[in-house]
């Protein structure tokens, strides 16, 4: 009877996770799909973000102009939207540059030696103790400034979580079986890390990219906002919300707002999709 009745509890869970994976990749594919949206909406809106109407100027929102104009006469949703449109494509580059300095030093710090490992650690520890937007502003001011130096310095302070993680996972793995028959085949620890580790770790290795990314956005728009980002005539958001600042006092309050909640928008949608690919590759998290 037991069994009889194990059957469809059985049959019933299983169904629970079809359905539950169905929904994971529908909320993946229309985040993705909206954020492409995004950006590719920003790229073809490049010239009337910049396009000057004085004839325009400070317009509330309407259905002619939904985000409303600025001073000068500009499309806010234009200048919004190209906005967007540079802050993800900076935190795409500035994500992947991080998530590979990562990879690398995680699978050193785990496969190399306890030295190694003592140094990376180190390092890991001294840029954690460091406070963030901080160390971002010196960095980018280092370098000049300006769009190279918002990329390097995204790009140079966002590893050392994902690298922590990395080599908790890569020694976890060194643990297994099959590591250690490789290990006494007399396989290099780079044949090892090549052939046995990196395919294994390589799902952690994507999710913790895509989940850079908010937070590299949200960091490129902060320096920005306080003049050690992009330069003022490249309509970031960053620069559209410092900019907005001054005429806030005068009543266009739509000139932050709407800015404001579409990069909140797109730092959530970045999140979920991480969030949602996570299930994906790793069911178990669909239960936290």
């Amino acid at each position: 009877m037991n069994d009889v009745h194990a059957v469809p509890v059985l049959q019933r869970a299983k169904k629970a996770r079809f359905s539950l994976r169905k929904r994971t990749i529908a909320v993946l594919v229309l985040t993705v799909g909206f954020l492409l949206t995004i950006t590719v909406a920003g790229v073809l809106c490049g010239d009337a973000a910049v396009t000057t109407d004085f004839t325009q100027k400070n317009f509330a929102p309407s259905f002619a102009d939904p985000f409303g104009t600025d001073w000068l006469g500009r499309d806010m949703l234009a200048r919004t939207l190209r906005g967007l449109s540079i802050s993800i494509f900076i935190g795409l580059g500035a994500s992947t540059v991080s998530a590979v300095i990562a990879l690398i030093l995680g699978t050193m710090a785990a496969t190399l030696g306890s030295k190694v490992d003592a140094v990376i650690t180190w390092l890991v520890d001294l840029l954690m103790g460091i406070p963030h937007l901080l160390l971002l502003i010196l960095i980018s001011f280092a370098l000049g400034k300006g769009t190279v130096g918002v990329i390097v310095a995204v790009a140079l302070s966002h590893w050392p979580s994902l690298t922590r993680v990395l080599r908790g996972e890569i020694l976890q793995i060194k643990e297994e079986d099959y590591v250690k028959i490789a290990r006494k085949m007399g396989q290099s620890r780079w044949q090892i890390a090549v052939k046995h580790i990196l395919p294994h770790i390589f799902p952690q290795f994507l999710v913790g990219l895509i989940l850079l990314f908010p937070h590299a956005i949200l960091h490129e728009a902060s320096i920005t906002f306080l003049g050690f980002g992009l330069p003022p005539e490249q309509p970031g958001i960053g620069n559209i919300l410092s900019e907005s600042m001054s005429y806030l006092s005068m009543g266009m309050w739509w000139l932050a707002v709407f800015p404001g909640v579409a990069l909140l928008l797109t730092v959530i949608l970045f999140d979920t999709a991480g969030g949602n690919l996570r299930k994906l590759i790793d069911p178990f998290s669909a239960q936290d």
